[in-house]
């Protein structure tokens, strides 16, 4: 929490030690997505597992083989042998995220075993916890044993109910469970507890508040319990990275982008030792000076990202390419850069993770190939675009006159879209695009009626097929959705996002639904 990391790596031995050092390391491997730190923090984890199984219960040869799928059984554990349960189910867990991101299906399947043992180990920690009463209860480390089931139980259930239903309903056949409200009970539980993991159970509520549900869901993350969870960290830690990263989060979602970027600011100098949490910050600048509309700053931190992060080259290159499309040609000329070169870049930069494509990057070389002839053709307002596919208009749109100022960049593109003399064979799908953005700034300015008039019933591009309802009422937007998802389009860009944010927004109509008076029409 003090930024003093190296400090933090060499302090670790044991068992909870162990976990400790092959966590920050994975939290290291997570960020710079460096194949040397992969392989580290997998070694790493190797050995906290074998550490950790030293001290479980010891058994033969036939019961462990069958405790490798179930789990240790839940009765006579000794306190220590709980604990190590525990400590193995969090290892398994993160060696399973480190498998999926091998490139085989060997790989893969690995990961699904590992992620249900691990599963596994914290159902059975949780039937342990429902046995014990009385004075065992009343130990001052059962504060941490109950933490951790908090912890995993919360996650899993959190992580996998924002899956679609079809993915959903696999996953209950196979054991797993994905109950929301559970899995934010639980959190909430461990978050508030004096538990060694109560700060891991905070990290993973922020990351759903303040990330997950922006970019996979319809973006109504609670703020104001991220803001009551982060407080007294960042009371007792007013100087650390993370809690001035996140307090810049909860900024640029509230709109307050001033005031983010100078919390980002005070993050980036706050410590050098992680060069990764400065990226994750140029990122978060990046989208808070595209807000504004300030291309020039932004330009500046998606040039950053190129140089330095190694994460995602194809995304940042096209991303630093579309900044620099909403410039004028002589203040690109200025900054020596040429739009056309970067885009022509973007293919031969992708990457694989187990065996697929990163689907960003696969939407970003698709669009990326209009500047492939040698006469090329031009992207309309790419950045906005990619502001959509971020969900940033609903981040935008806490700022009405901001989302002025981008539809009248919208309607400057759409007038010289008609005006063109010339129409290329893209002509019909920039319109589209252009129309669907201004249909987004309407509806955030409340002006529906008019959203709804600019609704595209269309294709939306020609690789894309998708057909986007904005403004509807309740009812026909519900059977609207239903009928997006079982469409037989397939193998269109971002396919995946699109359903966990289908399922997303069913979720939010059912509860709004639920909420309704019995004799109000929906609307």
């Amino acid at each position: 929490m003090n930024n003093r990391f190296a400090d933090a790596l060499t302090s670790m031995n044991r068992m909870y030690h162990a976990v400790g050092y092959s966590s920050i390391l994975l939290m290291q491997a997570a960020m710079t997505f460096d194949p040397k730190d992969m392989d580290v923090a997998m070694k790493s984890l190797g050995e906290s597992l074998h550490t950790c199984q030293r001290f479980r219960r010891k058994i033969g040869i036939m019961e462990s083989l069958a405790n490798l799928w179930h789990g240790q059984p839940a009765d006579n554990l000794t306190e220590e042998e709980m604990h190590a349960e525990l400590c193995c189910a969090e290892v398994l867990m993160q060696k399973a995220v480190l498998s999926f991101l091998d490139e085989s299906i060997i790989g893969f399947i690995k990961g699904g075993m590992e992620m249900r043992s691990s599963y596994q180990i914290y159902k059975n920690c949780q039937a342990i916890e429902h046995t014990i009463k009385g004075e065992e209860k009343q130990k001052s480390t059962h504060v941490h044993f109950r933490g951790g089931v908090n912890m995993g139980i919360g996650s899993f259930n959190l992580i996998l109910s924002l899956f679609p239903s079809r993915v959903l309903r696999l996953m209950e056949f196979l054991g797993f469970s994905g109950d929301r409200a559970l899995g934010l009970s639980e959190l909430r539980e461990g978050a508030t507890s004096d538990s060694l993991r109560s700060i891991l159970s905070t990290l993973t509520l922020l990351m759903f508040h303040l990330y997950i549900t922006v970019t996979l869901g319809t973006g109504d993350g609670n703020l104001t319990e991220a803001e009551a969870l982060l407080k007294p960290f960042a009371d007792n830690f007013p100087n650390g990275a993370l809690m001035l990263f996140y307090t810049a989060r909860i900024a640029v979602l509230k709109g307050n982008f001033t005031f983010a970027q100078e919390k980002f600011l005070a993050c980036i100098a706050s410590q050098e030792e992680w060069q990764q949490i400065h990226h994750l910050c140029y990122w978060e600048l990046m989208w808070a000076y595209s807000f504004e509309q300030n291309w020039k700053e932004a330009y500046r931190y998606a040039n950053l990202l190129c140089k330095e992060n190694k994460w995602s080259q194809a995304t940042y290159v096209f991303q630093k390419a579309a900044i620099l499309s909403m410039l004028p040609e002589e203040e690109v000329t200025k900054l020596g850069e040429n739009i056309v070169t970067l885009f022509r870049q973007v293919d031969g930069l992708r990457i694989r993770l187990a065996g697929k494509s990163i689907p960003t990057e696969k939407f970003a070389a698709k669009k990326a190939q209009r500047y492939s002839p040698l006469n090329p053709g031009k992207l309309v307002v790419p950045a906005l675009e990619m502001m959509y596919v971020w969900n940033g208009f609903n981040v935008v749109g806490k700022r009405p006159e901001l989302t002025e100022n981008i539809l009248s960049t919208l309607d400057k593109a759409e007038e010289q879209l008609q005006n063109d003399p010339a129409p290329s064979e893209y002509h019909l799908d920039d319109l589209c695009i252009v129309q669907l953005l201004k249909g987004l700034c309407l509806t955030q300015l409340g002006r529906l009626v008019q959203a709804e008039i600019l609704s595209v019933f269309s294709q939306y591009g020609v690789w894309n097929h998708t057909v986007y309802p904005l403004v509807l009422d309740y009812v026909a937007a519900s059977q609207f959705i239903l009928f997006v998802r079982r469409m037989n389009y397939r193998d269109y860009s971002m396919e995946s996002r699109l359903h966990f944010r289908i399922h997303a927004t069913l979720n939010t109509m059912g509860s709004f639904e639920a909420k309704l008076p019995p004799s109000r029409t929906p609307a």
